[in-house]
């Protein structure tokens, strides 16, 4: 048996002892090295469950953004065995529709094999994780299992983003919303050789880590005057690309507003509503929005790559580590906004 950690719905943790899975075929074993928190986790299932259909939580273990080592490995493993470091995709999907043989297992049409860690199977909030080889992806000995839980989702997710606007040493960047996803959203731009980058966000605790960590340029307090703020930090034209990682209404207008001419814009932030006139904000200044939602396994593996190319870690996105038995903790304090990544650790992942 095991502890594992559950999401009731009503800002609590639960801890529950459950049978140890044995893998079937095509399955592993892990043995949990490290499972981070997604602000999904926390707007659609610690606060309470929104999630509608055959994407509703289903009371499993928590946790969709997982990393850890194979103990055991069932027949018909084609590539990862005993011993072998994974980052786990965290949707696994049927495989065979036209989404998941992209490597798009995020948008599996099938209602019946689609299931999400964390959400519709068990995640990574336990000592030992059941998963499928086909959702595996290789974690390199120069990445730690805390890096790699945090390309499982955030920093995947954010690389999806950025791939669809490009990023170059000609843009300046704004990132609005500097939670996880906004950070990661900045450590990569630095690294794609973005020349400035602007964050803002409602949060002092927040605007401090950007700013302590050389990830963003200027952090601004979030308020009405954004526009005008960004504009000025730009010679009076807006920025080349922006990046939304809040999910708030105000927030993705200032991203569209503050964009120059010819600019694009990316919405990550899950959630919210967003108004603004066609004419004068997207179609007379040439502006293009995208929608990104995760991304794909072969760009997961094109980004753990480039992770190691760059020596960046995400792991220092990480200010708090929490044993499983202190789960409830984890998930309290990264509902509070107040830290940067939270981490569940284990073994030497947990310093």
């Amino acid at each position: 048996m095991m502890q594992g950690a559950f999401l009731p719905g009503n800002n609590t943790v639960v801890m529950r002892e459950v049978p140890v899975p044995e893998p079937g075929h095509g399955e592993v074993l892990l043995k949990m090295k490290s499972s981070t928190i997604c602000g999904s986790d926390i707007r659609c299932i610690y606060h309470e469950h929104l999630g509608k259909g055959p994407e509703r939580y289903q009371g499993v273990v928590a946790g969709h953004e997982p990393a850890g080592q194979i103990v055991k490995a069932g027949p018909g493993c084609r590539r990862f065995g005993v011993g072998n470091r994974v980052i786990v995709y965290h949707i696994s999907g049927c495989g065979v529709c036209n989404d998941c043989r992209r490597g798009y297992m995020i948008s599996c049409t099938s209602e019946k094999y689609r299931r999400a860690y964390g959400w519709q199977r068990d995640g990574g909030m336990a000592e030992y994780l059941l998963a499928e080889e086909k959702d595996l992806i290789h974690l390199p000995d120069q990445l730690s299992y805390s890096d790699g839980a945090q390309v499982a989702c955030g920093f995947g997710t954010v690389y999806e983003g950025l791939q669809k606007i490009g990023i170059s040493g000609d843009h300046a960047v704004l990132i609005t919303g500097l939670g996880p996803v906004g950070l990661a959203t900045g450590a990569l731009c630095r690294k794609l050789g973005a020349r400035r980058i602007i964050g803002i966000d409602v949060i002092p605790e927040r605007m401090r880590l950007a700013l302590d960590l050389k990830i963003c340029d200027e952090a601004i307090a979030s308020g009405p005057g954004n526009v005008a703020e960004v504009r000025a930090l730009t010679g009076g034209a807006g920025v080349e690309r922006a990046i939304d990682c809040s999910a708030n209404d105000a927030a993705r207008a200032t991203a569209i507003r503050a964009t120059r001419k010819w600019g694009k814009i990316v919405f990550l932030g899950e959630g919210g509503r967003v108004e603004f006139n066609p004419s004068p904000d997207i179609i007379h200044d040439q502006k293009t929005i995208f929608g990104s939602w995760v991304t794909s396994t072969w760009l997961m593996e094109e980004l753990v790559e480039r992770l190691v190319a760059w020596s960046l870690h995400p792991e220092e996105l990480i200010t708090h580590r929490f044993a499983l038995d202190n789960a409830g903790d984890a998930y309290s304090l990264m509902a509070s906004g107040k830290s940067g990544k939270v981490a569940v650790c284990f073994d030497e992942e947990l310093k």
